[in-house]
């Protein structure tokens, strides 16, 4: 069992912006704002997805932006809505903020779903801004920025597939061959204590996550050599993949070896017999492989067995897709994490009015927004902005803190003098 992780960019479409318009229609002498809101950024969503089983494909892909949305139209037409991007990841899978490593989701159950970066808002067009005091508004609002973030995408890897059979019979050389694993391999008949693990790649989407046991000797189920230690590890797999030695090369029979490991799991567990098995010959490039090979074909008829050659890939990608097409039609049962959750709020940061060194200072996206959307040069825009300060506390924030008339106020780069 190992982590598998990917650091990923992700970024919320941004908001279209309301237009100012003006109706301008022959039996309509009055006219009047004319101008619609704009769409929705596109939002950035995490699915889990059974049939994925890594991570991998997070490696040849980092970036995610969801589509922005459209400017407003005339005629208080909106701008089109971005299209939200989805991307799948495995069941089990954690997401974690990637600046504080707080976990944001468990995304354990399949299906399941989450809004991992919103779109921003659509502005709204100028015809939102009328009033009965003010029936041309000259300005409109821009729409607001997507959230933005880096998340940690981590899995705990069980492995899918695990590689069983005697000491020396080319699991390890097979590893290698399919996967990005570096396993020590040479002639011997010792074994590591711990499984090399290694994922292989089938297709975009389409991945798993192989092991190759510590060789088995006799005695394992009641702890001789290394005993529980290796079947615990067998437990835990989906499919195993039973690797003998045709070749005859060491005197072994594959057909005894193959009920020799058998009797190992069931002894140790019943239920191991029942798990999905492939049967795979190996050492074909040797002489009298074929023999051997045909004594496992006539022991088992109602069986596929695959042969292989390690050493020189024979058969190596028939066997990948074989495991492929086994584990695509075999339940999963997932692991996941039990670090401490915390819900996101996707709220903007709060306003912050202070005094200091003598200056007076708001801050915050709000109303940093906010400033974006005044028309410096239209007295209704201004009035509109002054209006919305005022109901967001500010003003009253302003004079608990002291200020005076004609005192200078920072916002979001510009200055402003304050009057009642």
């Amino acid at each position: 069992m190992f982590i598998d992780k990917a650091k990923i960019h992700i970024k919320g479409g941004k908001g279209g912006n309301g237009i100012v318009a003006w109706r301008r229609e022959k039996f309509e002498p009055s006219g009047g704002p004319y101008g619609g809101d704009g769409g929705n950024g596109g939002s950035i969503i995490l699915k889990a997805d059974e049939g994925i089983r890594t991570l991998m494909d997070f490696r040849y892909k980092r970036n995610y932006s969801g589509e922005n949305g459209e400017d407003g139209r005339t005629k208080k037409q909106f701008g089109k809505a971005g299209e939200n991007i989805t991307i799948k990841v495995p069941v089990g899978t954690i997401v974690k903020d990637e600046p504080t490593g707080k976990v944001i989701v468990d995304l354990k159950e399949k299906g399941q779903e989450f809004v991992i970066a919103r779109g921003g808002r659509g502005g709204r067009g100028n015809a939102k801004f009328a009033t009965a005091t003010r029936q041309a508004p000259g300005f409109a609002e821009p729409g607001t920025k997507g959230k933005e973030r880096d998340i940690v995408l981590e899995l705990k890897l069980l492995a899918d597939v695990g590689l069983i059979g005697f000491p020396n019979v080319g699991k390890s050389t097979f590893l290698s061959m399919v996967s990005a694993a570096k396993p020590k391999i040479a002639n011997y008949h010792f074994t590591t204590l711990k499984p090399n693990l290694g994922v292989v790649r089938v297709a975009e989407e389409k991945s798993f996550v192989i092991a190759d046991i510590p060789g088995l000797i006799e005695g394992a189920s009641t702890g001789v050599g290394l005993g529980h230690e290796f079947l615990r590890h067998v437990e835990r797999t989906r499919v195993l993949v039973h690797i003998l030695d045709v070749s005859g090369i060491e005197g072994r029979d594959p057909v005894k070896d193959y009920y020799t490991i058998m009797e190992e799991l069931i002894e140790y567990n019943p239920k191991l017999k029942d798990k999905p098995q492939i049967i795979v010959g190996n050492k074909m490039d040797i002489p009298g492989a074929k023999e051997g090979l045909k004594k496992l074909q006539e022991e088992f008829k109602d069986q596929t067995i695959y042969s292989l050659s390690a050493a020189t890939s024979q058969g190596v990608e028939e066997l990948k897709y074989a495991i492929w097409n086994v584990l695509s039609n075999t339940e999963i049962e997932y692991d996941s994490f039990d670090d401490e959750m915390y819900e996101e709020v996707y709220e903007e940061r709060e306003v912050i009015v202070k005094k200091e060194d003598e200056e007076y200072i708001v801050e915050g996206e709000s109303v940093e927004h906010l400033l974006e959307s005044v028309y410096f040069d239209d007295v209704d825009s201004l009035r509109h902005f002054q209006e919305t300060l005022r109901k967001m506390g500010i003003i009253e924030r302003l004079e608990e803190l002291g200020i005076q008339e004609g005192e200078t106020v920072l916002i979001g780069g510009y200055e402003f003098e304050f009057f009642h």
